[in-house]
């Protein structure tokens, strides 16, 4: 790539004055008083209220300002003095709204009554909430319950998404997808086969004691900027942070540390990566075999004198299938290796060594890894990594991945999941005296399957913006007006609100730092982090209307209406008092959350445990597994003359489908999101100019076509062959049978596609 040539770029560190600048714009976009501002000093702390955007963890020994630029302006985001109320929907019908931008429909404010679609005049009216829940349980009892999805979000509370789970249950059908069915289920599909956890290994505490990080397609800048601080900590005492990623992120580079005045006033950075690798789009199957190769190389010297550099004790004790993948490694040519990563043979090798002489590793990973078509490869082929050197199950070492939303890993431990061997069932039924369905239930694909084929009839989403974060957006929202039934729940206004089936209601719930008061009094909730890790949650702000109902009541008023009367089942009582309803969490889940209610508030978090960190595997062998892999690419197409392989990605100035504003100041990119981001000796190959207006259409082969733009040609480090543009304005570009092979997530960030000058 020619280095020489102009490309847009940041020129500063992550952190500093451009985070505070970034935080104190959205404080005055949204109009946010006092009191807000207030409410960050509470975030993240014990008896305070858990951020709404990321999963990163909630240390005991916090800082002053436990929050970060994204979660700052999540919560001011949410405690906006904007309303979105019934007047505002009278003068708007639904098809005026559905031309606004994801940001305009946000900024109309925080919605303040349930509201029902009136279909003759295309707009919505407020409703009662005894009569929403009235119409929507008849809709439901009317229907087929396998015929009906329960979509979530990962910010609903461990109370709301148990009750919701076990509504579903009670109602007859798995279909419970959720937001980690379209980022992490690769993970989780993909450890639960080879350690026998669908969760990472690692604790907080690990961070102090690793000698080297090693990161893979995770973006901790822009996604979880709340880990730069244990980075920087890393960095200054000398332990090794070697990248992976396409993208040179800022976050992965350079770092000031907004909450120290000396760096703040002299601008002293910290550097993160020790080595910092652009591996090609997919191409993380073969750089992570590249440094088995070279550690298994390693190793056979070492032999020779006696020496071991791989963990045999570990690998023999605890580990099945090494000699099949060591013989692979060894049988892969670094030409193969090279070719399939773009990186070159010494690149490798110089982070071979790193990971051969440190005692202690963790590997960090994220969507980079999780949203290719062979994702669970990638996935598998890191643990491979961490187990040549026995770095699974001790302190200090392990896999972690980064968890995007904020609960969403915790839901999926309290029973969100449509496959019902991730549930105790047996003990649903005796607890709850009713035989649970037993069949497969509906991930995100397969959901969007079956509404396109017509086969779904409800839809009822538990936060999210559903239509927004899909593949196939646009043969999606032509299938969705056919739905008998949409329920949205949700703090404000957004797309997906505005796509409705012929009966469709918008329920409004109270916000995480908002003030739930009860029956029994104010109310807690309770998220899980990215380390297993539970935590207790209150919110004390005013709530932004009278008229908002807690998520947890929300899905018990649907489920009364809904459900036969069940002496075991206390929706009533639930929604009285959230401690109620934890009790049931401990008596269903007894291993992990015994004492739920008296550990719940303990600084830090308690820990749910893991059974791989503790070396139980319990997979089919009873023993960590290594997988060796079928190819080099995870992109599950192959390369040819105009095809691209394009990253779909994130701004810094937006979570998931939320978009904060237009700024994405850690790649240098201002005013606009309609960029196509290309190096510049691509862009002089394909015949185009900086500042030219381009398409992209899809090259799937499968004869769809899907087009997206324009977008403004865009001088960027990036490799060959790889094009970047963001999420989700480039998801109609997405085939929904482009995904994971396992776990069927969508395959985001190597989408096959071609350049329209």
């Amino acid at each position: 790539m020619a280095s020489e040539r102009r490309v847009v770029e940041y020129k500063g560190a992550s952190g500093g004055w451009g985070s505070v600048r970034g935080m104190s714009s959205t404080l005055l976009n949204e109009r946010d008083g006092p009191a807000a501002l207030g409410e960050l000093m509470r975030q993240n702390k014990p008896r305070g209220f858990m951020c709404v955007s990321c999963a990163w963890a909630k240390p005991a020994d916090y800082h002053a300002f436990e929050f970060c630029e994204n979660g700052a302006k999540a919560t001011l985001w949410e405690l906006t003095s904007r309303r979105c109320t019934p007047e505002f929907f009278a003068n708007h019908t639904v098809t005026e709204l559905r031309g606004w931008s994801d940001h305009d429909l946000e900024q109309t404010g925080r919605l303040t009554q349930p509201m029902r679609y009136d279909a003759a005049k295309d707009k919505y009216a407020p409703c009662s909430w005894d009569d929403a829940f009235a119409a929507i349980g008849a809709e439901l009892k009317a229907l087929d319950p396998k015929s009906a999805v329960f979509y979530t979000s990962g910010r609903a509370g461990l109370e709301a998404a148990y009750l919701y789970a076990l509504f579903a249950r009670l109602y007859g059908h798995n279909n419970l997808p959720d937001c980690s069915n379209m980022c992490h289920e690769t993970t989780s599909v993909g450890l639960k086969k080879v350690i026998g956890v669908g969760v990472g290994t690692c604790v907080y505490e690990d961070l102090v004691q690793a000698d080297a990080m090693f990161f893979f397609g995770q973006n901790p800048g822009s996604n979880s900027p709340r880990l730069l601080h244990p980075l920087q900590d890393a960095a200054r005492r000398g332990v090794e942070i070697v990248t992976f990623n396409p993208i040179r992120e800022k976050g992965l580079e350079v770092f000031i540390n907004p909450q120290n005045p000396a760096e703040m006033l002299t601008g002293k950075e910290t550097r993160i990566s020790t080595q910092y690798h652009q591996v090609k789009p997919g191409g993380d199957i073969a750089a992570i075999m590249g440094l088995c190769k070279y550690v298994i190389a390693a190793d056979d010297a070492a032999k020779a004198k006696g020496k071991r550099v791989l963990d045999a004790d570990f690998i023999e004790r605890h580990t099945h299938g090494f000699d099949e993948f060591a013989a692979k490694a060894r049988a892969t040519t670094w030409d193969e290796i090279e070719t399939a990563s773009g990186l070159r043979r010494a690149e490798l090798e110089a982070a071979g060594e790193v990971y051969a002489r440190s005692s202690r590793v963790i590997c960090f990973y994220g969507m980079g890894l999780t949203q290719q078509a062979h994702g669970f490869e990638n996935v598998a082929m890191l643990v491979n990594l961490l187990m040549l050197r026995g770095n699974i199950g001790r302190d200090g070492a392990g896999i972690a991945p980064v968890r995007g939303h904020s609960n969403v890993q915790g839901q999926r431990t309290v029973g969100i999941t449509e496959k019902p061997e991730l549930v105790p069932l047996d003990k649903y039924a005796a607890q709850f005296g009713f035989e649970p369905p037993r069949e497969m239930g509906m991930n995100t694909v397969e959901t969007c399957e079956a509404i396109l084929a017509g086969k779904v009839n409800a839809f009822i989403g538990l936060g999210g913006n559903f239509l927004r974060a899909v593949p196939e957006r646009e043969a999606m929202e032509k299938a969705w007006p056919r739905l008998r039934l949409t329920v949205q729940i949700a703090t404000k206004l957004n797309h997906s609100h505005l796509v409705n089936g012929a009966v469709a209601y918008l329920l409004p719930c109270l916000g995480r730092s908002e003030e739930d008061i009860q029956a029994s009094g104010p109310q807690a909730v309770s998220t899980e982090d990215s380390f297993s890790t539970i935590h207790g949650s209150i919110g004390r702000h005013k709530p932004a209307s009278p008229d908002l109902k807690s998520e947890v009541a929300i899905v018990a008023g649907l489920a009364k209406a809904t459900l036969p009367p069940n002496p075991k089942v206390k929706w009533d009582e639930w929604v009285g008092d959230y401690s109620l309803i934890r009790d049931q969490i401990a008596e269903t889940y007894a291993d992990e959350f015994h004492d739920f209610n008296a550990r719940m508030f303990q600084p830090g978090g308690f820990y749910r445990g893991n059974k791989a960190r503790e070396r139980i595997f319990k997979t089919e062998s009873g023993k960590a597994e290594f997988t060796t892999p079928e190819m080099l690419s995870a992109a599950g197409f192959d390369d040819a003359p105009g095809r691209y392989r394009l990253i779909t990605m994130r701004s810094n100035d937006q979570f998931n489908t939320t978009i904060y504003g237009f700024s994405d100041r850690l790649r240098g990119v201002e005013g606009t999101r309609q960029v196509l981001l290309m190096n510049p000796d691509e862009i002089e190959r394909a015949g185009l100019r900086e500042g030219q207006m381009v398409s992209l259409v899809s090259d799937a082969g499968d004869g769809v076509h899907r087009q997206a733009g324009p977008l403004k040609v865009t001088p960027f480090k990036l490799p060959d062959g790889c094009l970047g543009a963001y999420y989700p304005e480039m998801n109609p570009l997405v085939p929904l049978s482009h995904h994971d092979r396992q776990s069927k997530t969508p395959a985001g960030k190597a989408v096959p596609v071609r350049i329209i000058a």
